[in-house]
């Protein structure tokens, strides 16, 4: 039967850093105790060793052997027991240069010859180590036994019971074992507590659940739709998906860059750094119009989404001047309906010089307002958005005037372009012109060399001077926003635009009251052109 691990990451994790704990103080143990042993022999050793010497440096011992013979009631044998009792050693044994006993702990061995050689020491070397002897197994030290001459004449031999030093190990043996024990409770603690945390933030996802999340996740973000950008707390990137990277123009390689190096100072960097708040926050960015989402994460990062409604808001424009065209017909219509009233009255009246008169003045009026914006504008798209807009602006109540310093050929790089600047100056000045009285919007279109510049002036409010930056920003607006149709749109698709030709947008006051917006468009025209001057 094979083991079974567990499933649970926070059980898996537990296990195997118990595991991991227990060897650890298992082998910290082991390695301590292996040397532990060695360490009291040779500390034994050590201390046979330096009673020998204090035993060899009392002056009286020698001059005993040299002037006596060994005797267990001589003065040898009272000086070796004294220190032998002092130091708790197993014995003290004093030999002369014979090998003959002057020492022992049992008397009767007194004068006999010892039973390990001591050579070493009878040669002027100290020795120490570990033998078996009359008394027994005990750590042994040896040094020589000299006269106030300094000549060899015996040899002092001390014995520590190997008992004592077994003894000292067994003793040591609990503590070791209960600090081994301690560290292994205080481990399996701090264990413990790494993945009772680790639990609470996996939420107890098995082993097996986490690559699939993982290939879940990596197909969930580069597969929708949606740009994906993630943030730390330091609003540093760590994720941006391939939508993301599609929409905001970046790389893979921004993952753990500050947002602030990847994309230059701008509404879409405030956006996603959270300097801007709310939901679907609107934004352009490299010409695409971007509605953003932010959302908070628990380690104090941060999650945006990004969506393109770039093509959303075409159609609405696409829309818009649709329903102006529809207005504007409507307008014709219902005009068409009382000029017609008013001929059949004149005819039914019998005043036909009079009906024939009216017809070609309405007839007249019609065609020199078209011919006078074609005379003008020969691009057929800009003439036709002209021609649109001053039947809407009819509707309004406002007079659209084509200045007479108007010029623009056909050889324009991208009409559509054009009509997205001019119809967005036009809108935003009917509306603020709209409802006053005399209210009159003048369109400019010119051209130096193969630039075109456009001057739309209203005699609306204007536009204030703190106020002046910030109508190009994303989303800012002075008029309330209907349901599902955001403002603050339009300018900020006109400066993207100009500023895509290496050209600037900007407003300024009328004189006489209200706001004059000016684009210039460089390189908007295939070739040069005369300049044209315009009447200010």
């Amino acid at each position: 039967m094979r083991p079974r691990w567990p499933r649970r990451v926070f059980a898996h994790v537990l296990s195997v850093h118990l595991l991991i704990t227990t060897g650890v103080i298992a082998l910290t143990t082991g390695l301590l105790l292996a040397p532990l042993e060695a360490q009291l022999d040779d500390q034994a050793k050590r201390r046979a060793l330096a009673i020998a010497q204090a035993t060899a440096a009392q002056p009286g011992i020698a001059h005993d052997i040299l002037a006596g013979r060994p005797d267990p009631d001589g003065p040898v044998q009272a000086a070796a027991e004294r220190i032998r009792l002092a130091t708790g050693a197993r014995y003290v044994v004093v030999v002369d240069t014979r090998g003959i006993r002057w020492s022992h702990t049992t008397p009767g061995e007194i004068g006999r010859h010892v039973g390990s050689d001591p050579g070493p020491a009878l040669t002027g070397a100290e020795w120490t180590g570990i033998e078996d002897g009359t008394l027994g197994r005990s750590a042994r030290g040896k040094v020589p036994l000299r006269d106030t001459e300094g000549a060899i004449v015996g040899a002092v031999s001390v014995g520590i019971a190997y008992d004592d030093v077994r003894g000292g190990l067994v003793r040591a043996l609990p503590g070791i074992l209960t600090y081994a024990g301690a560290a292994l409770a205080v481990g399996a603690l701090a264990v413990f507590a790494v993945s009772w945390r680790l639990r609470a933030r996996t939420h107890g996802i098995e082993l097996s659940e986490i690559s699939a999340l993982l290939d879940e996740r990596e197909a969930m973000l580069h597969g929708i739709r949606e740009g994906v950008v993630a943030l730390d707390r330091r609003g540093r990137v760590r994720l941006v998906n391939d939508e993301a990277q599609r929409l905001l123009g970046i790389g893979p390689t921004a993952t753990g860059q500050p947002i602030d190096a990847v994309l230059p100072p701008g509404r879409a960097a405030d956006v996603l750094a959270g300097r801007v708040s709310g939901t679907d926050l609107l934004t352009v960015w490299n010409g695409r119009v971007l509605v953003a989402n932010r959302m908070q994460t628990r380690d104090g990062g941060t999650v945006a989404t990004l969506r393109d409604r770039t093509e959303l808001e075409q159609l609405a424009r696409e829309l818009d001047g649709t329903r102006g065209l529809a207005e504007a017909l409507r307008a014709q219509d219902h005009e068409h309906a009382n000029r017609m009233h008013t001929i059949v009255g004149l005819l039914e009246l019998g005043l036909y010089e009079e009906a024939v008169d009216f017809v070609a003045e309405v007839t007249g009026a019609h065609r020199a307002t078209a011919e006078q914006v074609l005379e003008k504008v020969h691009e057929p798209l800009v003439g036709a958005l002209l021609v649109g807009k001053s039947a809407v602006a009819a509707e309004h109540g406002v007079a659209l005037r084509v200045s007479g310093a108007t010029q623009l050929p056909a050889q324009v790089v991208d009409p559509r372009d054009l009509v997205t600047v001019l119809g967005n100056l036009v809108d935003n000045a009917l509306d603020a012109a709209a409802g006053r009285a005399g209210a009159f919007v003048e369109v400019q279109v010119r051209t130096v060399g193969t630039t075109v510049v456009m001057r739309v002036a209203d005699n609306g409010p204007g536009v204030p001077a703190a106020a002046r930056e910030l109508v190009f920003t994303d989303g800012w607006s002075t008029k309330q926003a209907a349901p599902n149709r955001p403002r603050g749109l339009g300018l900020p698709l006109v400066q993207r635009l100009a500023e895509r030709y290496g050209g600037s947008a900007r407003v300024g006051e009328r004189h006489g009251g209200g706001a004059v917006f000016t684009v210039e468009l460089p390189e908007a025209l295939r070739t040069t052109v005369p300049l044209q001057e315009a009447a200010r």
